[in-house]
Formats: C-alpha cells, sequence, structure tokens
C-alpha cells in the first residue's frame, strides 16, 4: 500500500506548535510521510526562535493525500499575498483528499480562495477577521466540513491532529497515537478560553497583541478586496 502524502507548509515566523502538535501525531503511524514544505531547502527561523528545515519545496513537492497550513505571526501576513504559495495550495487542494489549517493558517486557506463555501475553526482572536473572507466561522476546538477540517488556536492542532488521523486511518489508530503521546491534558489553569480567562486577562493580552492584530486585519481587509468579498 502506497503510504498516505501529507504535507505541512513552513514559513518565517510560523507559530512551531502550530506545525509540531498536528506532526507529532500524522506521523506515528508506518503507513503515513509527513513532509515538510518550504519555498525553498533554507532553514526557516519560526515565531518563537525555532529552527525548521523544510525536506520539500514548493516545486518538487508530490502530489498531497493532505495539505496542512499551520498559523503564524507577522510573517504570515506575507504568506497571506503571496502569490507562489498561493497558487501551490490551489494547486494541492483541488487534488488532495482533505485540505486543513492549524490556528490562523485557515486565514491562508482562505487567502488562496480554497475555504470560502465552507464552516472552519480559527484562533479566537481572529475569528471575525477569518469571517471577513467569506468564511463560515465554527466556535469549536476542531471542525470538519466535507474534505475541509481546520483546528482552532495553537494547541488544538493535537487535537486537530487525531481527529484527522482518525478519518485517514481509522479510531483505533488515533487511539493507540494518544495513547502513545500519554495525551490526556489536565492544564493548571481554566483560562483556555476567553470564556474562562475572564475579561481580566483577555485584555491585556489583546493589548500585547493589537499590533499583530491590527497588522493581520490590514491585510484581511486588502486580501477580502482582491477576492471580491
Amino acid at each position: 500500500m502506497n503510504p498516505i502524502q501529507i504535507g505541512f507548509l513552513i514559513y518565517p515566523g510560523v507559530i512551531q506548535l502550530d506545525v509540531m502538535g498536528a506532526h507529532q501525531v500524522l506521523s506515528f503511524p508506518p503507513n503515513t510521510q509527513v513532509h515538510v514544505i518550504g519555498k525553498t531547502l533554507a532553514p526557516v527561523t519560526t515565531n518563537e526562535g525555532l529552527i525548521l528545515v523544510p525536506t520539500v519545496t514548493l516545486a518538487n513537492c508530490p502530489p498531497l493525500d493532505v495539505i496542512c497550513v499551520p498559523g503564524g505571526g507577522m510573517g504570515q501576513i506575507e504568506v497571506m499575498k503571496d502569490p507562489d504559495i498561493l497558487s501551490f495550495l490551489q494547486q494541492q487542494s483541488a487534488t488532495a483528499q482533505y485540505v486543513t489549517a492549524v490556528c490562523t493558517g485557515s486565514m491562508i486557506l482562505a487567502a488562496a480562495g480554497v475555504l470560502q463555501g465552507y464552516k472552519a475553526a480559527c484562533h479566537w482572536a481572529f475569528r471575525d477577521q477569518l469571517a471577513m473572507l467569506g468564511v463560515d466561522v465554527v466556535r469549536e476546538r476542531v471542525v470538519i466540513d466535507r474534505n475541509r477540517v481546520t483546528g482552532a488556536g495553537v494547541t488544538s492542532g493535537i487535537d486537530f491532529g487525531l481527529t484527522l488521523l482518525s478519518l485517514l486511518c481509522g479510531e483505533e489508530v488515533a487511539k493507540m497515537t494518544q495513547l502513545m503521546m500519554e495525551y490526556n491534558p489536565e492544564p493548571p489553569f481554566n483560562a483556555g478560553t476567553p470564556e474562562t480567562a475572564g475579561e481580566d486577562i483577555v485584555q491585556p493580552l489583546m493589548q500585547l497583541g493589537k499590533p499583530l492584530l491590527d497588522a493581520f486585519l490590514r491585510q484581511t481587509r486588502e486580501t477580502a478586496a482582491q477576492l471580491k468579498l
């Protein structure tokens, strides 16, 4: 049996856990082959300073069964207007079994014009912006709409990966993977959503992230205009 071909797009400023959570899950079964895709094979520095090395480029990436787009920091803004990356996503999405994203990676898929008319998840702070791009935004941790599978913010990549793995390889394999990872989260604080964190935590975080939010909003408006939304 041919291995399931899975590809993660990376770029300067990508959020490392957006990549690594789902990568850890999807690389466990012996029948998956996971590619790390860059514009070139040059090392890529993540938003947090970790260095990732692509295994394939946009030009020599094989046809994928699963294309996954992680979110990013300021570097994502350049990706949302990069014609080479957007064209690559359009081409792969036309034939992939599943077109997927984690966190604000759903905004990149929307910029490529391959998420409009679908339900999708996104990081909570960017839901309104994703909706501006013609996507039906759902406040859930993982959203499946036909062959589009999307995860919410950062850590949802693990849940997303397990959900996707169950679709690809069956629930038993997904459960084995969860057990191998000992994924049994017990967070020390009940502050993982705006609703549980409360305004005294949400508002300082929003102020801290205002430059990023504003920069994303400018690009979102530009992208929406280009897509004539």
